[in-house]
């Protein structure tokens, strides 16, 4: 994640299912001054008379409501991009806020903790239903915070449910006591036993602020921590509704805490009286989050920063690879740690599949309905449009040229940047090294595989990767070859992250540990070694001498590694 917008120790930035449709009427943002679309530039989605609005949405009672929970004595506000109108009033906390809220969620833990794992368990399988059933509420929220597309929204509520039924019905086998061979077979009973750490330091990012904050809760909450998150305050109300559901499917209120607040101000604090931090956000912010957790010798876990790639090889099929770039490049404008920034083509196959993806690009509808049928939605904040635009401009100021895009929407919203192809892309420009995240791609051409597997690995970043070929096997031994914690053959980012039993992260400067799959609600346990000896003791005994002790203890050793004990 870019260092623009961050929720760490850099500064911060109805229960039926949705109904939503395509829509007949644009909607202007309010307040905002009219302004004519460019005629060459992106559609722009419809709305219908009569769509909701944030004061719809967010009305002063549900933001009351939402708020409540968190630990905060102060006063801040959050704002939507769609039109920078504020959104809601929000407590704000202090260093002190955050120590009462790791107090009351230490108490809670201990008795949180005790219940079976099970019944823990069915915690999250209520609120797997409670989220699909309620799915419309968190759209509007999500879409509000973030200004991202419905359909992009719907990619959360995808995520979480999938990770609420996956630690809802693994997490007893993962956290069952195992049983070792002890160091004498029979005489030595051993068992794994794993513990929850404690309390949760968990800091946010405002990008997926569903996914990226009860989605990753889930299993530390199945583990048996309490959890005291730091969301980002622009995002807040959202991670706030699914606390609200959380609660509702039956944990514990104190379980989970909430403090809101300056990055540099709330985040230190969070890491200070944590047993375990758990991170998204910026390369720079996860360095500063690691020193802190090192200091106190408690562990983390940091997922950060990418320059993901997206191979299509000369074999792939062009208009599958197409549409596939388009949901990897410009899903939620961008602004996703795993989409595609750097697209490696095929010098044979190049002009067909950039003629192809330029008018798939071109014809992406914006929109900044609370509904279905836009292809992209806003940036969240005016620095990541100033991030864009800048590394946009200074590439064409040296020689790139803009095949499709390239320029600010200010006629749907004060934050839209249309979907952009760079071509001619070369260093020292910042868009060929530097993490953009927003809506901007920058197309490679190459002619053998050793060449692109070696450009594709030349970034300290490890992130994501996609490779497109029809040779399955082929597209499988290049993934093994790519420096990525994950890959994708023929999908973009969406085939690897909702593969919930296998573990995602980053390598290089993309981060430490995994979520998903056991590394995913290990992580949040200390291991436990239990070993019983039994009939006699791991020394000299029934009247042996040292010496013959240390004979009987050789012949032991022979007879196990001839009887092929591990």
């Amino acid at each position: 994640m870019t260092d623009s917008q961050d929720t760490g120790t850099s500064a911060s930035a109805a229960d039926e299912a949705p109904q939503d449709a395509a829509q007949s009427v644009p909607q202007e943002a309010p307040g905002a001054p009219a302004q004519e679309p460019p005629a060459d530039g992106n559609p722009v989605a419809l709305a219908a008379p009569g769509t909701r609005t944030a004061a719809d949405v967010v009305p002063p009672e549900v933001a009351a409501r939402l708020t409540r929970a968190v630990v905060g004595s102060g006063t801040t506000v959050n704002h939507t991009p769609f039109t920078g109108e504020k959104l809601a009033d929000l407590p704000e906390s202090t260093p002190e806020d955050v120590a009462t809220a790791f107090e009351r969620a230490r108490a809670a833990q201990e008795r949180w903790a005790k219940a079976p794992v099970r019944q823990r368990a069915a915690v999250l399988l209520r609120f797997h239903d409670l989220v699909l059933r309620r799915q419309a509420e968190v759209l509007d929220l999500i879409q509000l915070e973030t200004g991202k597309a419905r359909l992009h929204a719907h990619e959360e509520v995808q995520a979480v449910a999938v990770a609420a039924r996956h630690y809802g019905r693994k997490a007893p086998a993962y956290l069952r006591p195992k049983g070792h061979t002890g160091v004498v077979p029979t005489l030595t009973k051993v068992t794994e036993l794993r513990q929850p750490r404690g309390v949760v330091g968990q800091i946010a990012p405002w990008n997926y602020p569903f996914e990226l904050t009860v989605g990753d809760a889930l299993p530390a909450f199945v583990a048996g921590n309490a959890v005291v998150m730091k969301p980002d305050t622009e995002t807040a109300l959202t991670a706030l509704w699914a606390r609200e559901q959380l609660i509702e499917a039956g944990l514990p209120e104190d379980v989970w805490q909430v403090v809101l607040g300056e990055g540099p101000v709330i985040g230190p604090e969070v890491v200070r009286h944590a047993d375990y931090v758990s991170f998204t956000g910026s390369t720079r912010t996860g360095r500063e989050v690691a020193r802190g957790a090192a200091d106190r010798l408690v562990g983390v876990s940091l997922e950060l920063g990418g320059k993901n790639a997206m191979l299509v090889l000369h074999d792939a099929d062009v208009e599958k690879a197409a549409a596939g770039a388009v949901r990897g490049c410009f899903s939620s404008a961008g602004q996703l740690c795993i989409s595609i920034e750097r697209l490696y083509v095929h010098e044979s196959i190049a002009d067909a599949f950039v003629e192809r993806f330029a008018a798939r690009t071109r014809a992406m509808r914006l929109g900044n309905a609370l509904a279905y049928g836009a292809d992209m939605g806003s940036l969240v904040g005016a620095r990541q449009l100033e991030t864009v635009t800048r590394h946009v401009e200074e590439a064409v100021a040296k020689g790139a040229r803009v095949l499709a895009g390239g320029r600010p929407r200010p006629d749907i919203g004060p934050l839209f940047y249309e979907p952009t192809i760079l071509d001619g892309v070369e260093p020292p420009m910042a868009v060929c090294g530097e993490e953009t995240f927003g809506p901007v791609v920058s197309i490679y051409r190459f002619r053998d595989e050793d060449e692109v597997v070696a450009r594709a690995n030349a970034t300290p970043y490890g992130l994501n990767s996609s490779v497109w070929t029809k040779d399955g096997r082929r597209g499988r031994a290049v993934a093994a070859r790519l420096r990525t914690g994950t890959v994708n053959v023929n999908e973009s980012y969406a085939a690897g992250y909702g593969s919930v039993q296998s573990p995602m992260g980053g390598m290089g400067d993309s981060g430490l540990g995994r979520r998903h799959g056991s590394e995913g609600i290990l992580k949040y346990t200390e291991a436990q070694t239990v070993a019983h000896q039994r009939l006699m003791p791991l020394a000299p005994s029934f009247g042996m001498t040292d010496e013959k002790y240390a004979a009987f203890m050789t012949r032991s050793l022979r007879a196990m590694k001839a009887l092929r004990l591990r």
